[in-house]
């Protein structure tokens, strides 16, 4: 029998919100830490050819995430990750 369409409802316990915790406080801290980083790049020029590879670049990990992502549905659907 499958489990795949019953619901299970718990509470979060003290360590997922110790998780939650850290994880925001890394999050604010890389927030921080690039507002930083790019006030101290005042002058800096970034050429076409810069700003194309940077959106290639982005493209390029959105794609390969989607990809990815697709990948473990797929394999969920198809029974392959049992």
């Amino acid at each position: 029998m499958s489990d795949a369409g019953k619901s299970t409802s718990k509470r979060l316990g003290p360590a997922g919100w110790f998780a939650i915790a850290v994880m925001t406080g890394f999050l604010l801290w890389a927030g921080w830490y690039a507002l930083h980083a790019w006030n101290a790049l005042d002058g800096v020029e970034v050429s076409t050819a810069g700003w194309i590879f940077i959106a290639a670049g982005v493209v390029f990990t959105l794609a390969l995430g989607a990809g990815l992502m697709a990948l473990v549905f797929y394999s969920s659907r198809e029974g392959m990750d049992r």
